[in-house]
């Protein structure tokens, strides 16, 4: 038994290692990872270190089933949701629908490559997102592209996801894309730093 607990326990952790070194998406069928209670990271500390206001346009990269979404929605004038499957868009325009929120607006595709123009947001966010894109760097800088400038950025992280960012890359990467750390709320295991576009 000892022996076969030993053997579990390596596959999982192989798993876990070929999942960080391979970043994906969380699958639309295995939703249920991202529809549990968020330890640590919590829609209050979001609301927190984000500070959604009236009037204003936000975009959530990668919404999932709307965890986020309703919380930040009946807060600003405007929230666009985008992400890379559309299945998660569905469920979360389902759940907004019902929420009867009609300032949520869906965009399907790659992070790496937004389809907004320049400045057209006050703030952004994405939480447990940003590991699960190839490039990082790439997603950064065309955050920090559609950002007005002064805007702010809030990344949350938790070292639970196996696509986990440290804060320490996540400020070198955010500085080569022109965002500034500003402050964080939670530990280093986990976080929301908020960036703000200088």
């Amino acid at each position: 038994m000892r022996a076969f607990l030993g053997l579990l326990l390596a596959a999982a952790l192989g798993a876990a290692l070929w999942w960080r070194r391979n970043p994906s998406a969380c699958p639309y069928s295995q939703r249920f990872w991202i529809e549990v209670p968020h330890p640590l990271i919590t829609r209050r500390r979001l609301l927190e270190i984000l500070e959604p206001a009236e009037g204003e346009r936000l975009l959530e990269v990668g919404p999932g089933t709307g965890y986020y979404t309703l919380e930040v929605a009946p807060r600003v004038e405007r929230l666009e949701i985008f992400d890379l499957q559309q299945e998660m868009l569905d469920h979360t325009m389902r759940r907004a629908r019902e929420a009867g929120l009609g300032n949520v607006w869906p965009t399907q595709g790659d992070a790496q490559a937004l389809p907004y123009e320049e400045a057209s947001f006050d703030g952004a966010y994405l939480t447990t997102v940003l590991g699960e894109i190839p490039d990082q760097q790439a997603a950064l800088d065309e955050l920090a592209r559609v950002l007005k400038p002064g805007g702010r950025l809030v990344v949350g992280e938790i070292a639970l996801d196996p696509h986990f960012v440290r804060g320490s890359l996540l400020r070198e990467r955010a500085e080569r894309a022109g965002l500034r750390f500003e402050r964080q709320v939670g530990g280093s295991l986990a976080y929301f730093a908020r960036l703000e576009k200088l």
